[in-house]
């Protein structure tokens, strides 16, 4: 196994399950490849905003001039995005021998694909001469592979339902198994302007360092400028953050808040924050392509992230039609998802996705019609993402809005063919 390809194949053909939480195997071969990280480590647990309170934390520390390494998870369009040294994608090459130092070390240890590509970019990164690590749970946090690195900082973003077959039935055992991120002693960040009882009692049993969102630290903002306030601590006069939707500012503000509960490891001055927050990127979501028509990216896949969605593209204003290409996994609550944008949209393209726990396209529309039988909202299926997206820009007027959204196998098949072909269109008209 000489490629990256080579080793992700090999991964997909270990275990029999695609998740199978749990620590002990993960925590075993850790332990055989002495993982361990000179550098502040921040974990980022949470339904969703996890990914933009990552890429906040980043581009801050970045600003201030520290060595940053962040992991991610799920990548949009190539595996190698799942991590950022000094705020650059790693290359494939750079990976290849940390997926062999895991091979070598699990020895008789089934790992899935996920637990294994953790392992080998958790390895990369202590290898790395990193000031920050950072780092995204990819499912719950207590039994997540992520896990068996001890954050120094732990932040918990908004809580709601999903993967509910995984993590429970309600918001309260999904906030206990996220707040499995919690350390004693350390600080606990929590974004969410609404936890669950069991992620602030978490905190507690464990005497870690709480930080909630209206107690510990605040924000305020008008219509040009916003405020953050933490403990001893004020930004005053920021301009919004660069990636778009009102509830950026609730994600930004749990990463203020992590920042200066490591003060006096990391400090930031109120210039890095001013720029990070200003040159922060982060694809799919709420990602706006400005053309005829506009383009908008959003990989909300749940209820509550295709709420936040509706409520941003609400405040875009007026459009003659919108176009909705959407491709999603079949255990999410679709009807749920329906019922807070279907009455944005105007024309539906669901599409099937390569993988086997997508819904199908057909799915996805006999799901709609069933919920909207008197709609007349026309509907069509599509193969694959990009197909459907063809088939919206083929239909669009020039002033209308497409919006691509769902699963992340939806929105990269888009990002990574349909984007510069549109992109393309516009420059030769």
């Amino acid at each position: 196994m000489d490629t990256l390809a080579d080793w992700l194949a090999h991964c997909e053909r270990l275990h029999p399950k695609t998740i199978e939480l749990g620590l002990d195997r993960v925590r075993a071969v850790a332990q055989r490849l002495q993982l361990a990280f000179t550098c502040p480590v921040i974990t980022v647990a949470g339904t969703n905003g996890k990914g933009s309170t990552c890429a906040m934390l980043e581009a801050i520390a970045l600003q201030a001039g520290y060595r940053t390494g962040v992991y991610t998870s799920p990548h949009l369009v190539h595996f190698e995005e799942r991590c950022r040294i000094h705020g650059e994608i790693v290359e494939a090459a750079a990976l290849v021998p940390h997926f062999e130092r895991v091979e070598a070390a699990r020895q008789d240890v089934a790992l899935t694909y996920f637990e294994f590509t953790t392992l080998a970019i958790l390895s990369l990164m202590a290898a790395a001469p990193l000031d920050l690590a950072i780092l995204e749970v990819g499912l719950g946090g207590r039994l997540d592979a992520v896990n068996v690195i001890d954050p120094d900082c732990a932040v918990i973003t908004s809580v709601d339902l999903d993967h509910m077959d995984h993590l429970g039935p309600d918001r309260e055992t999904i906030g206990a198994e996220k707040a499995g991120i919690l350390r004693t002693g350390r600080p606990a960040i929590v974004s969410d302007p609404v936890p669950p009882q069991s992620v602030i009692d978490r905190a507690k049993e464990i005497d870690a360092d709480l930080w909630r969102l209206g107690h510990d630290f605040n924000f305020s903002g008008d219509q040009q400028q916003w405020a953050w306030a933490g403990r001893g601590r004020r930004y005053a006069g920021l301009a919004y953050p660069a990636l778009r939707g009102a509830n950026q500012l609730i994600n930004a503000s749990g990463a203020l808040a992590a920042l200066e509960s490591l003060r006096s490891r990391i400090p930031v001055t109120a210039q890095a924050v001013r720029n990070g927050l200003a040159m922060v990127e982060l694809p799919g979501r709420f990602q706006v392509v400005p053309g005829q028509p506009v383009l908008v990216l959003d990989v909300a896949h749940n209820p509550h992230s295709v709420a936040a969605l509706t409520a941003n593209l609400d405040a875009q204003g007026f459009y003659p039609a919108t176009h909705a290409v959407f491709g999603a996994m079949a255990d999410k609550d679709l009807e749920a998802m329906f019922r807070k944008i279907g009455l944005l949209v105007d024309r539906w393209y669901f599409t099937d996705l390569p993988i086997a726990r997508a819904e199908t396209a057909q799915g996805l529309a006999a799901r709609w019609q069933a919920q909207q039988p008197a709609s007349k909202v026309p509907v069509s299926i599509h193969a694959s993402p990009m197909e459907a997206f063809a088939a919206a820009v083929a239909a669009a007027n020039p002033t209308d809005r497409i919006i691509v959204f769902g699963s992340f196998h939806t929105v990269g098949g888009v990002l990574r063919d349909g984007v510069p072909r549109l992109q393309a269109k516009h420059l030769a008209s």
